[in-house]
């Protein structure tokens, strides 16, 4: 870990100011890392704690990255959950209630647990980023949804519980990306049954492919192809020799790929699921709540 510190606790140990200014560079207020250090997601949770005077707890998407969870991008700004709000480039500050049993420890540095880090992103990020947020710590580190309803019934009528509230029983630890997480919220969004996520397919009694989601019932699977099938040639390769598989087992494989607009794959799923003989599906706008035309 990158040497973070407060500035004025450097300059009463001995540390003099053009030292300070020569050989350091400012974070965050009062906070200080080495000019040229490369810092980690964790150098400035740290650091923001540290401009808290140690009274703060980190939260947020943060907090879930300390906890494991994939896909937190190291330059992802810190949420610190504090008493007495200061705006502060770099940060997001909050000043909501906190209890004691809400708060973990990563080293020495207060952090929301699971379930209070998952009450907090399913009401503050838009709806499809917690949705993919949710998955990404549930996939990390179990938190029971028990607890987190808990906490509503604890708070109260607060800011997003309503999308939290919404939420909360379509988070799945078998989404295994935030691609798959939209795709999933906006088949579901658009009318479709909830789908089951990584599908295994046997071969005898062993598993020769996981499918990302879809319906047992009916062999009907969506798959989304990410950069890694473009970048990675022996994923490519994988994914295109079970197809012939997949097909001589019954299944059909849509697969969708970024530059494909939700209307057309709402459109394309319905017209699959009905014609392999699902639940016939209300009819369906060209858009939902969740992803505008």
């Amino acid at each position: 870990m990158v040497e973070v510190f407060l500035g004025r606790e450097a300059l009463r140990d001995g540390l003099s100011r053009h030292e300070l200014r020569r050989w350091y560079r400012s974070v965050f207020r009062g906070v200080y890392v080495p000019k040229n250090a490369t810092l980690s997601l964790a150098d400035r949770a740290f650091g923001a704690w540290l401009t808290t005077n140690r009274t703060g707890v980190i939260g947020g998407v943060a907090a879930s990255a300390l906890h494991g969870a994939e896909w937190v991008d190291h330059h992802e700004m810190i949420e610190v959950l504090v008493q007495e709000k200061r705006r502060q480039s770099g940060l997001i500050v909050r000043m909501d209630r906190l209890a004691e049993d809400e708060i973990d420890r990563w080293g020495e540095l207060p952090i929301t647990n699971p379930a209070r880090t998952a009450f907090d992103m399913g009401r503050h990020l838009n709806r499809s980023t917690a949705m993919a947020r949710l998955d990404a710590l549930l996939r990390a580190k179990h938190f029971d949804v028990c607890d987190v309803e808990s906490l509503l019934r604890r708070y109260g009528a607060v800011r997003g519980a309503r999308q939290l509230r919404d939420l909360l029983p379509l988070v799945d630890a078998g989404s295994a990306s935030p691609k798959e997480s939209w795709l999933r919220l906006l088949l579901i969004d658009g009318g479709l049954p909830v789908p089951q996520t990584q599908i295994p397919i046997l071969d005898g009694d062993f598993p020769t492919a996981f499918l990302d989601m879809g319906w047992r019932k009916i062999k009907l699977a969506v798959e989304y192809d990410g950069d890694q099938h473009r970048t990675d040639r022996r994923q490519y390769v994988k994914d295109l020799r079970r197809l012939p598989l997949l097909a001589s087992l019954g299944w059909e494989v849509i697969r969708v790929i970024a530059e494909d607009r939700p209307a057309e794959i709402l459109a394309r799923v319905r017209e699959a699921f009905e014609g392999r003989g699902g639940l016939e599906i209300d009819e369906m706008a060209p858009f939902s709540r969740t992803f505008a035309a």
